[in-house]
C-alpha cells in the first residue's frame, strides 16, 4: 500500500470542524492550547467568534463544554487522547456522560503513532476508559474519508460522542463510490472465507496489508473495519465469525478494554470462536518514529501478517 494516498485523521478531523461550522452557527469548538497540532487552528482562522482557547486546562475546557451544551450549542472538546481521556476523565464521566449532554469530543495523538513524544503521550487506554461511561458513542476512523464522516456524524448524533484521532498519516482505504457511514455499523473492506480480522484506526491498513500476504500462504482473510466500537457492530462481527470461525483483532491500543475486548465481549456470550487479540500488551510504548513503532510493536502490515501466522499454527 505504499503508493496509496495517505493523510493524518487530525488534519481530517479539523476540516471537518470547517465545513460543520459553515453548515451549523451552534457548532462551537474548544481547545487546550494545542490548535496547531489538533488541528482545530482551521477552524480558528475560519470561525474566531466559535472558537475557545481555554490553556492547559483540560478539566475546565470539558466543564465549559458540557454548559455550553446546555444552552443548545453543539461543542467539539480538542485535546491529545491522554488529556481528554485521561486527564479530564472525571468531567466526561460526571459533567458530560451522567448527563447524558451533547458534548464531542475529538481527540487527537492518539496510540504509539505519537511518535518520539513518548510513552507518557502515548495514550493507549483512552477507548477501554470512554467505553465504560454509560451512553458514550466511540469512534476511532480508519482514514480521512472516514474521519470526515464520523465527525459529521457526531454532529447530528444527540448525547456524548469521543472521537479517536491519530498524529501520523495513514492510508486512505475508503475512496469508492459505495462508500456509507453509519455509527454502529462496520463495513467489510475485503470478503474472505478462513479467517475474521477485525481492525479499527490505522489497524485497518495493516491488516489490508497482511491479508495479501495470508493470501500469498493460502488463506484468504476476511478483514473488517469497525469504526464505532461502541455502539459496536455485533451482527456483523457474529455473522464473519460463523463463515470463517476464527477471529483476530487489530488495534493501536492496549488488547486489554479495547476493540479486542469488545469483540470477545460479543462472541463469548453469543458465538464462541479461537480469538487472537493484536495490540499494546499490556506495556507502555516509548520515543521513535511512528513506523519504526508500528514495527516493533508488531502492528504494522508484516506485524500483523506474522502474529496470524502463529495464531493460526
Amino acid at each position: 500500500m505504499a503508493d496509496v494516498k495517505k493523510i493524518a485523521t487530525r488534519e481530517s478531523y479539523g476540516n471537518a470542524l470547517v465545513e460543520l461550522g459553515a453548515a451549523n452557527p451552534d457548532v462551537v469548538v474548544l481547545d487546550a492550547d494545542l490548535a496547531a497540532a489538533t488541528k482545530t487552528g482551521v477552524f480558528k482562522k475560519a470561525y474566531p467568534d466559535r472558537h475557545i482557547d481555554c490553556g492547559i486546562a483540560e478539566c475546565n475546557m470539558v466543564g465549559i463544554a458540557a454548559g455550553l451544551a446546555t444552552m443548545g450549542k453543539i461543542p467539539f472538546v480538542s485535546s491529545f487522547a491522554m488529556f481528554a481521556a485521561g486527564r479530564a476523565f472525571e468531567q466526561v464521566r460526571n459533567s458530560v456522560g451522567y448527563p447524558h449532554l451533547n458534548v464531542k469530543i475529538g481527540a487527537t495523538h492518539a496510540g504509539i503513532t505519537v511518535g518520539e513524544d513518548g510513552a507518557s503521550h502515548q495514550c493507549n487506554e483512552d477507548i477501554a476508559l470512554m467505553r465504560t461511561i454509560p451512553g458514550m458513542v466511540v469512534m476511532c476512523p480508519a482514514d480521512d474519508i472516514e474521519a470526515k464522516a464520523a465527525v459529521k456524524a457526531a454532529a447530528e448524533h444527540e448525547g456524548p460522542v469521543y472521537m479517536r484521532f491519530g498524529r501520523a498519516a495513514c492510508p486512505v482505504i475508503n475512496d469508492n463510490p459505495d462508500y456509507k457511514f453509519e455509527i454502529g455499523k462496520g463495513t467489510v473492506v475485503k470478503e474472505g472465507t478462513d479467517l475474521t480480522i477485525v481492525a479499527t484506526g490505522v489497524c485497518v491498513g495493516s491488516a489490508l496489508e497482511a491479508a495479501e500476504m495470508l493470501a500469498a500462504d493460502g488463506v484468504n482473510a476476511e478483514v473488517i473495519n469497525i469504526c464505532t466500537i461502541k455502539p459496536l457492530d455485533k451482527d456483523l462481527i457474529l455473522a464473519s465469525a460463523k463463515k470463517t470461525g476464527k477471529v483476530v483483532t487489530a488495534e493501536e491500543h492496549s488488547v486489554i478494554g479495547g476493540l479486542g475486548s469488545a469483540v470477545c465481549d460479543v462472541l463469548c456470550e453469543e458465538y464462541p470462536v479461537p480469538v487472537k487479540k493484536i495490540g499494546m500488551q499490556d506495556m507502555f510504548g516509548e520515543s521513535g518514529s511512528a513506523a519504526a513503532l508500528l514495527e516493533k510493536y508488531k502492528l504494522d502490515g508484516k506485524g500483523v501478517y506474522e502474529q496470524i501466522k502463529d495464531f493460526l499454527k
